[in-house]
């Protein structure tokens, strides 16, 4: 699948990022519009696809759904969203949603209509196993089969020909009215097989780029994964691999997924997997990684390794939470606003990385093999066509440094910082990666190559910019900022982390005529750069501090 093998994803739970009420009231509010409101952020993260998860009519946590053809009042109406979808796709943003077909609420209509109606409703064949022979735990005159052991989940009868017809049809009109470009299939580990086969032939039929992902907890992948059921699904051990190695301070765990899923010869090599470090399921990977140091290399895995990477909302800038019985999982979940988004190091970080790996194809393409393995660092590979990357990390508190034989070429240029370089002497070369480091190392015959073009991050050392926003003076209050010049005010602008720039003039981009800051560097490599207008000219959040971004000097 080309444009998913190109995505860098952004996981919204609409629900819990909306700020909706755990149970549903029935009142309309259009909690969701405010997904536009991100559409900078996410241009800024490079995402270029969005999964959504459950959007449609529901009683609590959206996996129990009531309708398959309204969207949840807590989040608008079909009208809203489509305009949501809309202006995702006009900014280059695919649109992903949650397939939850195993399983209905016990609110969903049909169901509804054999509790009223018993033996006489036409719908007792729509669910799996429901017959009169005794009680449900819910005091119902009748049994039926709830997903596994929850009876407030219904598990449908996907076998039912009027069951397949009313999700096809549902799944029709998502894909006319809002334009959705795949599913990710709720619980696809336990789904009857010839469903998603069913499913997959009838969404490739309209659209041959349909992108179809399973949830997939344990087991092999290829059971479902495959050229007859769906086109990739979730890659939990890797997962859970990336936080326990850097937990452990044990590359070798990961190293050994890896080796295990993708090498040349490696179980998965021809599945394009499904990658996070995080999800709506999980703890927050703030609350799950002991050292916060390592937070970003984490990332840099999930980023780099074969597969699609995904970002769930609110982790970019570290947001913590644990999952909770008493909660309803909620902290999980939370509602976020662009003024709770954090321009911090490791949102810097996660912006790198989406630069870099939409610069590469090694990176989204490329062949797998570990060069290096050692319990503090990890070195691999990436290799596509005639261009060459090497992967190199390291977890501990010190600069390391290690030696390794690469595929000829006589440099390797790190495009991550974008400075450093190292001369290979006989196929061997020595580096030295920083403390809690990332290096991404282009193999070259001398040339250096093509750098990401990206925002100043790539100018600005990190290192330096931390210091620099730490001895910043202490900002008012929001009501009390410093006013943001007007749009295209010409002048030198001072960047929050201290690169000085100069305004050059307003532009047009030329696919979506979004509005464009052109601006140059003043010092160093004195780059030109194109950020959106509305990024460029925005407050950002500092520690709790509300600064703007560009600060005007002159």
């Amino acid at each position: 699948m080309y444009w998913v093998n190109e995505s860098v994803f952004y996981h919204i739970y609409p629900l819990g990022f909306a700020g909706a009420p755990r149970i549903n009231d029935g009142k309309l509010e259009y909690r969701l519009d405010k997904v536009i409101d991100f559409i900078p952020h996410l241009k800024e993260m490079n995402v270029n696809a969005v999964y959504f998860g459950p959007v449609f009519m529901s009683t609590t946590h959206g996996y129990d759904t009531n309708d398959y053809y309204n969207i949840d009042n807590r989040l608008g109406d079909n009208e809203s969203f489509a305009k949501i979808c809309k202006a995702l796709h006009d900014n280059g943003i695919k649109v992903v949603l949650d397939g939850v077909f195993n399983h209905v609420g016990r609110g969903f209509w049909a169901f509804e209509d054999v509790r009223r109606n018993l033996q006489s409703s036409p719908y007792c064949s729509w669910f799996q196993n429901l017959n009169f022979g005794g009680s449900s735990p819910w005091g119902d005159p009748f049994w039926y089969e709830g997903w596994e052991g929850n009876y407030d989940l219904v598990k449908l009868n996907l076998r039912h020909p009027d069951v397949k017809k009313h999700i096809f049809d549902a799944v029709a009109m998502w894909m006319d009215k809002f334009g959705i470009d795949g599913l990710r299939l709720d619980v696809a580990y336990c789904m009857d097989q010839d469903f998603l086969r069913e499913l997959k032939h009838f969404c490739k039929s309209r659209d041959n780029q349909f992108w179809l992902m399973g949830e997939i907890i344990h087991g092999d992948y290829t059971r479902l994964a495959n050229p007859d059921l769906l086109d990739s699904c979730t890659n939990y051990e890797c997962y859970k691999g990336i936080y326990s190695s850097h937990n452990d301070h044990n590359y070798f765990e990961i190293a050994h997924s890896l080796n295990r899923q993708f090498a040349n010869g490696g179980i998965y090599h021809n599945i394009y997997t499904y990658n996070f470090v995080d999800n709506h399921d999980v703890n927050r990977l703030a609350s799950t990684v002991k050292e916060s140091e390592n937070l970003k290399n984490c990332f840099s895995v999930m980023y780099f390794m074969p597969g699609v990477p995904s970002v769930y909302y609110g982790s970019e800038w570290g947001i913590q939470g644990q999952k909770s019985r008493t909660e309803y999982d909620s902290p999980l979940r939370p509602c976020v606003n662009v003024s709770d988004i954090q321009d911090n190091s490791l949102y810097r970080h996660i912006c790198r990385l989406g630069a870099v790996r939409r610069k590469y194809k090694s990176l989204k393409y490329g062949s797998f093999n570990n060069t290096v393995i050692k319990n503090e660092q990890l070195v691999f590979r990436r290799q596509f066509e005639d261009e060459t990357i090497y992967i190199a990390l390291n977890l501990s508190g010190n600069d390391f440094e290690l030696g390794f034989n690469t595929d000829g070429g006589c440099r390797l240029y790190d495009v991550f910082d974008g400075k450093t370089q190292y001369d290979i002497n006989g196929n061997y070369v020595n580096i030295s990666i920083p403390a809690h480091g990332t290096r991404v190392l282009v193999l070259t015959n001398g040339a250096a190559p093509e750098y990401p073009d990206e925002t100043e991050s790539a100018a600005v050392p990190e290192e330096t910019s931390e210091a620099q926003v730490k001895a910043e003076e202490q900002t008012p209050a929001a009501d009390e900022r410093k006013p943001l010049p007007a749009v295209g005010t010409p002048g030198k602008y001072r960047h929050f982390k201290g690169g000085e720039y100069e305004f050059i003039c307003l532009a047009k981009d030329s696919e979506t005529s979004e509005e464009l800051v052109i601006y140059k560097a003043l010092y160093g490599d004195k780059a030109i750069w194109a950020r959106p207008s509305a990024i460029f000219y925005q407050y950002v959040n500092v520690d709790g501090k509300e600064v703007p971004r560009f600060e005007k000097i002159d």
